[in-house]
């Protein structure tokens, strides 16, 4: 580092390492600015100076992976360019513990359950070794939970902050937050209530998607679709004058739930049965066959079995046909113990018995003996292979129940918040813009509200309690809800306002809600979490609207969408003015890399192997939007630059050029032609990578800078080293060394929010500060010199340099051999270039002759007569 002299904001020498080197910069650099407070937000500020980022959450419980570093260098790039433009750049990091992944890992590191009804034990230690078995874990509260989360959390949190620190990530590491802690459970809550309140929170018994195996409702933003096997099982429902009505099912267990049959009202075969009833084989129930659009002719035998539920085309039916409930599956996934009330005939009630208290799998296949023995099936099952409902995280198709559920209104239902929301999309610039399509398309084919309950422990607790009647039964129209002061509440474990906790589930007294809401609830507020919006609005209103959301495309439909559905609730706007997002790491084969399929590469591998920004090179090559495939050579060719970068500054300021012969407002000390060449060059590059970057196009800001960088490095330092040393004179060698300290400043910048480790070493070679709280590169010196340069010059003398060189190499012969005479031909304008730089091409070649002529076609250089070698002494 270079020594300082006090009252200066200059070094007072340049020191130069002697083998500069990338290995070991990271954890300099970033000790030097976490001490330094590079990156420091500043609060006193105006939200016009702020740029602020919605930066997403990792799950610190997940694994490290690629992915962490590609997208989350992209996203860091775009903050360091808007640092350097001089905006107060708004920079947190959070860490979402609230879901499935931490309560799973928390249950198995310490050997714990949650369970809500568990009093609160402020002296609870876990098991110093946990339990083999699960059902042998302690059972503790949902405090104590959250509290083993968060003190597991620390741990996890130091792995994921070291791998962002050392991958050169500008976050302000004071700006962090848990989507699990009391601030985070309090704003959730807060909103849920003030949404409640608003009538856009509320809570409604309907069918639900259900997971059998987590016991929880799922909503439709956690749903994907996996290729199942299956059969087409065919048989008959009776007419009363005995005419078979044949119907193909995949689910013949839920026979016993059928309602309706229903076919399209245009079928000519089922328009006489419209408003008749039929009788249901097995169990004997009458059922009315129905008219219905959504009804195939040409799928199966064209008229279907109705079922509450089957899927979600039954509850469509059911709803739009107003046909009766009969649900036979419990959320455990099993068929209900008690024969139901609608079958009344001994033959059912006997067939029933025969599948109670059965898995929907062990009943599919008793209904079908039963079918087969009765001689109801109608030929032999019919094999095949469709898309089944699976909640995201499951291993069993999900089933529909009926249950009690707190939904979150998001258009679904409503056509104008639905136009609405699709609005408020149309107020966020998308990077790249088609992504919006996804968020419009997701918009457009919702068909429910969100559902936002959860049946599940961990998790932040709805924040409603419920007083019982004189029978025991709550009232859900009138929930207890808490004061604003009292957030976080826990209602399974706190008493109700106005009542004591003694009056806990009893007749008279109250019950809390035991569910928590979505993980996705609380996610889609990080705005207002990180924004301290209800704690303190002078701030939330410097940072919020955010500038920019970064995020994958996969997320589209839950974290974005729901953010937007939030904001729309509760600031009547947009939650952001951009969204960045960012594709999907692919491996060799162009496979998604995830840890299920084992191509998940570790990151610390990778950045010890070729440091941070060498990967960081290959994470910025790719545009948003785009999948990527994980290369190793791209990150070669990143390390390759940053050295290259390392070894060329040394060499320009070993030649003497310092911070004052950087040019200003003065340029006449460039007085070459090829120095204005190359100077012309480096403004149209600032120029075009600063609108690249305006563009949120940084892959294209680097391609220009970094192909600059080789011209300079390959050409024009090749040519001039001659007048770099003196071989012209002091005035040439005064141009030359500014227009070396002039591009060298330049490209430090431009290369900053990309290579953040190697341009701040460099920087402190010579310059005082750090890089990365200097300013983005402008043209205002170089216009003058752009206006007067020919900028194609130093590409003609380049080229004419290397069919010298390429003469020599054919020749067999050092690069240092003089050249006797040579001829180049080229256009009228080239020659002219080739006069102007005459004297770099001559000192570069080695030439002592070079004829010049005009020609038509390319350039060419021949007739190279090349000095005799030496021979030995």
């Amino acid at each position: 580092m270079a020594e300082h002299e006090p009252g200066t904001d200059t070094p007072a020498t340049v020191n130069v390492p002697d083998k500069p080197a990338l290995e070991g910069l990271e954890a300099v650099l970033t000790q030097q600015w976490r001490e330094k407070g590079t990156y420091k937000f500043n609060p006193d500020t105006t939200r016009e100076q702020v740029y602020s980022i919605d930066t997403p959450p990792p799950t610190a419980s997940g694994s490290l992976h690629v992915g962490h570093m590609f997208s989350y260098t992209q996203t860091d790039v775009l903050a360091r360019f808007q640092r350097m433009q001089g905006k107060n750049v708004f920079y947190p990091m959070g860490w979402d513990d609230n879901g499935l992944p931490t309560e799973r890992r928390v249950q198995n590191f310490y050997g714990v359950r949650c369970d809500p009804s568990v009093p609160y034990n402020p002296d609870y230690q876990p098991p110093a070794k946990p339990a083999k078995n699960q059902r042998d874990f302690d059972v503790v509260s949902r405090r104590n939970f959250i509290e083993l989360c968060e003190e597991l959390a620390v741990e996890d949190e130091k792995v994921f902050e070291n791998l962002f620190s050392t991958l050169g990530l500008s976050v302000d590491w004071e700006l962090t937050y848990r989507t699990i802690d009391d601030v985070s459970r309090a704003v959730s809550q807060r909103a849920f209530l003030a949404n409640l309140t608003a009538g856009d929170a509320y809570m409604a018994e309907a069918p639900t998607l259900w997971d059998v195996t987590f016991r929880t409702a799922v909503a439709q933003a956690e749903l994907e679709d996996r290729e199942m096997p299956g059969a087409y099982y065919r048989y008959a429902f009776e007419t009363p004058d005995g005419e078979k009505i044949h119907i193909e099912t995949t689910r013949p267990e839920l026979l016993a739930a059928c309602v309706a049959l229903v076919a399209h009202p245009d079928d000519e075969r089922y328009q006489p049965l419209f408003g008749t009833k039929v009788k249901s084989p097995l169990f004997g129930v009458e059922v009315e066959v129905k008219a219905h659009p959504l009804a195939k002719p040409d799928k199966g035998a064209g008229i279907a079995m109705v079922c509450t539920f089957g899927d979600l085309t039954d509850v469509t039916w059911w709803r739009e046909l107003q046909l009766p409930t009969r649900a036979i599956v419990g959320r455990d996934g099993r068929i209900a113990a008690e024969t139901p009330e609608w079958i009344t005939s001994d033959e059912g009630k006997a067939n029933y018995a025969e599948i109670a208290g059965k898995t929907v799998f062990s009943a599919k296949e008793k209904v079908v003996e039963l079918l087969d023995a009765a001689g109801e099936l109608d030929g032999e099952p019919k094999k095949m292979s469709h898309p089944v409902n699976f909640y995201e995280k499951g291993d069993k198709p999900l089933e529909v129940v009926t249950s009690r559920q707190w939904y979150i209104r998001n258009g679904g239902r409503d056509a104008d918040r639905r136009e609405r929301l699709i609005g408020r999309g149309r107020d966020i610039e998308f990077h790249p813009a088609f992504m919006r399509s996804r968020y419009e398309n997701w918009i457009e084919g919702l068909n429910g509200d969100w559902l936002v309950s959860r049946q599940r422990f961990f998790g932040v607790p709805i924040p409603v309690w419920y007083p019982l009647d004189s029978a025991g039964n709550p009232d859900y129209d009138n929930p207890v809800l808490p004061a604003d002061e009292m957030l976080p509440v826990d209602p399974a474990a706190e008493p109700a306002p106005g009542y004591a906790e003694s009056q806990r589930d009893v007749p008279g007294g109250f019950t809390g809600d035991a569910d928590v809401l979505d993980t996705w609830a609380t996610s889609s507020l990080t705005p207002q979490i990180v924004g301290k919006w209800s704690r303190d609005e002078e701030f939330f209103g410097k940072v919020f609207p955010f500038d920019l959301r970064p995020q994958g495309h996969d997320i589209i439909r839950t974290w974005l969408f729901s953010t937007a559905v939030r904001a729309d609730a509760l600031n009547s706007c947009a939650p952001w003015k951009h969204a960045a997002i960012s594709g999907w790491i692919l491996d060799p084969d162009r496979k998604k890399m995830s840890k299920s399929k084992g191509n998940v590469v570790v990151p610390t591998d990778v950045l010890e192997q070729f440091g941070a920004d060498a990967v960081r090179y290959w994470a910025a090559s790719a545009k948003l939007g785009a999948d990527t495939a994980y290369e190793i050579a791209q990150m070669k060719i990143g390390r390759r630059l940053a050295i290259k970068l390392l070894n060329a500054s040394k060499f320009v300021l070993n030649l003497g050029a310092t911070e004052t012969s950087v040019i200003s407002s003065d340029a006449s000390v460039i007085t070459n032609p090829l120095d204005k060449s190359l100077l012309g060059q480096l403004a149209d590059v600032v120029e075009q990578a600063t609108a690249a970057f305006e563009k949120y196009d940084y892959a294209r800001a680097l391609q220009i800078s970094e192909s600059f960088f080789w011209s300079f490095t390959d050409d024009y330092v090749e040519l001039i080293k001659d007048r770099a040393y003196g071989g012209a004179g002091d005035a040439e060698q005064a141009s030359v060394l500014a227009t070396l300290a002039t591009t060298l400043d330049a490209l430090l910048r431009l290369f900053a929010p990309f290579l953040p480790f190697a341009t701040e070493e460099v920087w402190g070679w010579w310059r005082a500060g750090s890089v990365h709280r200097t300013e983005w590169p402008t043209t205002a010196a170089l216009s003058g010199i752009a206006a007067d340069a020919d900028k194609d010059l130093l590409g003609t003398v380049a080229l004419a340099l290397g069919g010298i060189r390429k003469a020599k190499s054919e020749a067999k012969v050092k690069q240092r051999t003089e050249v006797v005479t040579a001829l180049i031909s080229g256009s009228a304008q080239q020659v002219a270039q080739l006069e102007a730089g005459l004297g770099d091409l001559k000192a570069a070649g080695n030439a002592n002759e070079l004829k010049l002529t005009e020609a038509d076609g390319e350039l060419t250089v021949s007739g190279v007569e090349l000095a005799a070698a030496e021979e030995p002494a």
